[in-house]
C-alpha cells in the first residue's frame, strides 16, 4: 500500500490542506510549514498503536486551539488518507470499502470531472479517515479511525445521532496493522520505543514473531518463574527461612515445602513489560549495558535496525515508513545508507530532513514542496524540471540542489570564485555595526554555482518551481544569450548583470588600492602564492598594484584567493559596491514588511523564533 493523498482539517497549524505523495517522498518546506504535522497526521489515521495514547488528541491539536462548541457546532479534527497500490489480499479484506481512483484527476473516479464513464476505470483505493473532537459531557477528548467509504444513509426510521463517526464503519487496530505503518520520530531517546511496553517497537516484534513461533510471553513467564534466587546455596535462603519462621506465628501457611519464596517478577505480562530491558555491548567495550545508556547515534541506529526487523517480518515492500530527520547524530555515510536501505525495502518511505546527504538521495519528482499561508491553508507541489533541463545537469550538482532545497532563497552565481566571494562579502557586511544586515546563513539564503555566465539564467525556472525567491548575478557574457536563455531571466526575483569581463576585473577595479595592498602582503607568504606573478614592491603605483592583484587572483582562480581578498576589507565602505549592494538588496527583499505580523522577528533559517516545525 501507498499513501496517495492526505487531507487535513483543523489539525494543529493546518486549517485545511491536501498533500499529494508520489511513492517514496521527501517533504520539504520552511520551518513551521507543517512537515511534522503531516507525519503526525499519518500516524493518527494509520498508526495501529496511536489510539493507546490518552487522550488521543488534546487542546493544541485543534487548529487555533479552538475545540469548544461554537454556534452549536463542535470543531472536529479530520485526517483522511487515500491508500493506493492495494495488494490482492487488501482488496479482498477491504472489498466493501474500496472505490476507484482516477490518477489523471487525483480524485475518486466517480467524483472526477465528467464522472465515471467506465465503472472499472482506475485502480482500487482505500479511503480511511480519523475524526477527533471534544466531548463536553465527558469533559474529555475522543478520536477514532473509520473507513471513509461508504457512508450509511439515514432514513425516516433512523434517528440521527451525534456519536463520533456514526455513519461510518470503524477502521480497527487489526485493519491498521494490515497497512503496515511505521513512524520514526525526530526525538529518538528510545525511552519507550526500545522497551517492551504495549505499542513499542519490541512489543510489535514480539507480536509478529509470536504469529509464527507461538506464544512468547507464556514461555517468558515460565522461564522467569523457574529462576531460583533463594536456592540453598544463596544468601537469600536464610532470609527466606527466617521470614517463614516468623510469619508462621501469625499466618497459616500452605503445606508447600517453600510457602515463602523470592521471585524476580510479579509473573504477569504487564509487570514483565515494565522490567524487561534490552542490553547492548558495543565496541570497543565488551560489557553490555541497558539500551538507554548508549550514545545518541547508537540509539538512532538501534531504533532504525528494529524498524528494519519489523519491515522484514511484515514482508519487503509492505510497509509505509515515515521518518523525520534520519540524520540526527549520524555521519553522512550512515545517513545515505539508512535512506537507501529504507527506499529499497519499504513499500513507501516518507522523509523529512535538513541534511543534504539525505535530500540528494531523492529524484526531483519525488520531492514534495509544502507551503502554508497565514490562514492555515496547506498546499503541496512536486518539483518539475523544465523540459530543456537535462537530468544529468541535476545529478552533476545534486549536493548543491540538496542545499538549495533546504534554503529559503537561492542566489545563482556564475562560478566557484563568486560562490566564495559572495559569502565573504556578507561576513564583512554583518560585522559592520553601521549596516543593518542579516547574514545569508541566518536568512536561509544559499549560493548556487552555475559554472558559467550563460548557465545562470537556466536555473531561474528550476528554483522558482520550488517556490523560492531566486536571484541571479553574473558578469558580461562572452556571447549574447539566445532568446530562450534570455527569457528565463524573467523568473528571477532580482537579476543583475555586472559590467565587467570577469570577477577579477570587478574586484581589482572596485576595491581601493589600500585594500589590494593589504591583500598582497597577507598572501605573499602563503606556500601556494603564484610567485611567477611577482610580488608587491615599495613605490608601486595604483595601476601596478591593480595589475599585480589581478594576476594573483587569476593565477589562483578557484583556490579561494577572492575570499581572502574580501576578508581584508574592514567595513561596507571598502567592499566592492556591485556585490555589496546586490546582497543588501536581497536582504531587503526578504525582510517582512514593517506592518506585517511578526515583523522584526528573527529570520533565522534554523527556526529561531519560529513555532516548532511539527505544529
Amino acid at each position: 500500500m501507498k499513501v496517495r493523498r492526505l487531507t487535513l482539517q483543523n489539525f494543529r497549524g493546518v486549517r485545511a490542506g491536501t498533500v499529494y505523495l508520489t511513492g517514496h517522498s521527501l517533504l520539504v518546506g520552511s520551518n513551521s510549514v507543517g512537515k511534522s504535522t503531516v507525519c503526525e497526521a499519518l500516524e493518527l489515521v494509520l498508526g495501529p498503536e496511536r489510539m493507546f495514547r490518552r487522550p488521543v488528541v488534546d487542546e493544541h491539536d485543534f487548529y487555533g486551539s479552538r475545540y469548544q462548541e461554537t454556534d452549536g457546532d463542535l470543531p472536529e479534527i479530520r485526517v483522511e488518507a487515500v491508500l493506493t497500490d492495494l495488494s490482492p489480499a487488501a482488496e479482498r479484506r477491504f472489498a466493501s470499502h474500496i472505490r476507484r481512483w482516477s490518477e489523471e484527476h487525483r480524485e475518486f473516479a466517480d467524483l472526477a470531472e465528467g464522472g465515471a464513464a467506465d465503472p472499472d476505470a482506475g485502480e482500487w483505493c482505500l479511503p480511511v479517515v480519523f475524526i477527533g473532537r471534544f466531548d463536553p459531557q465527558e469533559d474529555d477528548f475522543f478520536g477514532a479511525t473509520f473507513f471513509a467509504h461508504p457512508e450509511s444513509v439515514s432514513d425516516d426510521f433512523t434517528e440521527e445521532t451525534s456519536e463520533l463517526g456514526s455513519r461510518l464503519t470503524p477502521f480497527k487496530r487489526e485493519d491498521k496493522r494490515h497497512c503496515g505503518f511505521l513512524y520514526l520520530r525526530p526525538n529518538r531517546t528510545g525511552s519507550r520505543a526500545l522497551t517492551f511496553q504495549r505499542g513499542s517497537l519490541l512489543d510489535t516484534i514480539v507480536r509478529l514473531e509470536a504469529e509464527q513461533a507461538g506464544p512468547l510471553w507464556e514461555k517468558a513467564l515460565a522461564d522467569v518463574a523457574a529462576v531460583a534466587l533463594a536456592s540453598d546455596d544463596s544468601g537469600f535462603a536464610k532470609i527466606r527461612s527466617e521470614v517463614r519462621r516468623r510469619v508462621e506465628r501469625f499466618l497459616s501457611l500452605a503445606g508447600d515445602s517453600d510457602p515463602v519464596d523470592v521471585r524476580v517478577s510479579e509473573l504477569t505480562r504487564e509487570h514483565l513489560r515494565e522490567v524487561l530491558r534490552l542490553f547492548i555491548a558495543t565496541q570497543p567495550g565488551e560489557h553490555p549495558v541497558p539500551f538507554n545508556r548508549l550514545s545518541t547515534g547508537s540509539l538512532n541506529l538501534l531504533v532504525f535496525a528494529l524498524l528494519m526487523y519489523i519491515a522484514e517480518l511484515k514482508g519487503d515492500h509492505s510497509v509505509i515508513f515515515a521518518m523525520e530527520e534520519p540524520e540526527i547524530a549520524l555521519p553522512p555515510h550512515a545517513q545515505r545508507r539508512l535512506v537507501d536501505f529504507a527506499v529499497r525495502h519499504m513499500g513507501q518511505t516518507i522523509v523529512t530532513s535538513h541534511s543534504p546527504y539525505v535530500i540528494e538521495r531523492f529524484e526531483p519528482d519525488h520531492i514534495v514542496v509544502l507551503d502554508r499561508d497565514t490562514a492555515g491553508a496547506l498546499t503541496s507541489s512536486t518539483v518539475v524540471l523544465p523540459d530543456d533541463f537535462k537530468a544529468k545537469q541535476y545529478r552533476a550538482r545534486q549536493r548543491q540542489f540538496a542545499e538549495a532545497v533546504l534554503a529559503r532563497a537561492v542566489v545563482v552565481v556564475e562560478g566557484a570564485t563568486e560562490a566564495d566571494v559572495m559569502p565573504a562579502v556578507a561576513d564583512v557586511l554583518e560585522q559592520d555595526p553601521s549596516v543593518d544586515y542579516v547574514h545569508p546563513d541566518l536568512a536561509g539564503v544559499t549560493f548556487f554555482d552555475a559554472e558559467g555566465d550563460s548557465s545562470v539564467p537556466k536555473y531561474a525556472p528550476v528554483f522558482k518551481v520550488l517556490g523560492k525567491p531566486v536571484y541571479g548575478i553574473h558578469d558580461d557574457p562572452v556571447r549574447a544569450f539566445t532568446d530562450d536563455v534570455a527569457a528565463k531571466t524573467a523568473d528571477f526575483t532580482r537579476y543583475k548583470v555586472i559590467p565587467y569581463g570577469g570577477v577579477e576585473d570587478l574586484l581589482t577595479q572596485e576595491l581601493a588600492p589600500a585594500v589590494l595592498r593589504r591583500f598582497l602582503v597577507s598572501v605573499a607568504q602563503r606556500p601556494d602564492y603564484p610567485t611567477k606573478c611577482g610580488s608587491l614592491r615599495d613605490g608601486m603605483d595604483e595601476q601596478a598594484v591593480r595589475k599585480l592583484a589581478w594576476d594573483v587572483l587569476k593565477g589562483r582562480k578557484g583556490d579561494g584567493y577572492g575570499a581572502l581578498l574580501i576578508a581584508t576589507c574592514t567595513s561596507r565602505a571598502e567592499l566592492p559596491d556591485s556585490f555589496a549592494e546586490f546582497l543588501l538588496q536581497v536582504d531587503r527583499d526578504l525582510r517582512p514588511p514593517t506592518d506585517a505580523p511578526g515583523a522584526g522577528a528573527s529570520t533565522d533559517a534554523a527556526g529561531v523564533g519560529d513555532e516548532p516545525d511539527g505544529y
